[in-house]
């Protein structure tokens, strides 16, 4: 395996490209910056949804030139999830059961995916995303804002997100700790 660089940036001109093709306004521009192993900076950029948000690591996030933040929902039963593609999740019996009985503790589900679920979520109309099946591309310049913005952003598992990290559990502060119990079981 190369070493990887202590700088470098990472970008996916068009993440969402499924949606892309089908005229489904549910694509974005993604680009990261990551030095000395840390996501430090992203900007995710979703024309044709009329949306601009951006973090840098310790300055905040913003949306269209604003500061957002995370809600405040504290309870399970209060919340909104929202999640992506879970075909890998759906296939392993033990965490879909999981899954399952956290649905059900929730008070709405939803399934936004790309980036339109974490710029909810940075913004506090929701208050947490599940996901699997993504990649670095996908997830690193979003995981800066949903950062910054005062959530926690963590792989299924709870581990931070790094070069191979393909799942994603990302919540506001005060719910990601209880939505990670539920998923570990």
């Amino acid at each position: 395996r190369t070493p990887t660089p202590s700088t470098f940036w990472t970008l996916d001109p068009i993440d969402g490209t499924k949606s892309f093709v089908r005229d489904c306004p549910f694509f974005s521009t993604q680009i990261a910056l990551r030095r000395a192993g840390r996501l430090v900076l992203g900007v995710s950029s979703a024309p044709a949804y009329g949306e601009l948000a951006w973090a840098e690591a310790g300055s905040g996030a913003f949306l269209d030139g604003e500061p957002i933040r995370v809600s405040a929902v504290s309870v399970l039963s209060e919340a909104i999830l929202s999640t992506g593609n879970l075909k890998s999740l759906a296939a392993a019996p033990a965490a879909w059961s999981r899954y399952g009985a956290l649905v059900g503790q929730v008070n709405r589900l939803r399934g936004y995916g790309d980036f339109l679920q974490y710029h909810l979520l940075a913004r506090g109309s929701l208050e947490a995303v599940v996901e699997s099946d993504v990649t670095i591309l996908d997830i690193a310049a979003l995981s800066v804002i949903v950062r910054e913005a005062g959530g926690v952003f963590t792989d299924l598992a709870g581990g931070p997100v790094d070069l191979d990290t393909t799942t994603v559990l990302a919540a506001n502060a005060a719910l990601h700790a209880p939505l990670l119990a539920a998923m570990r079981g």
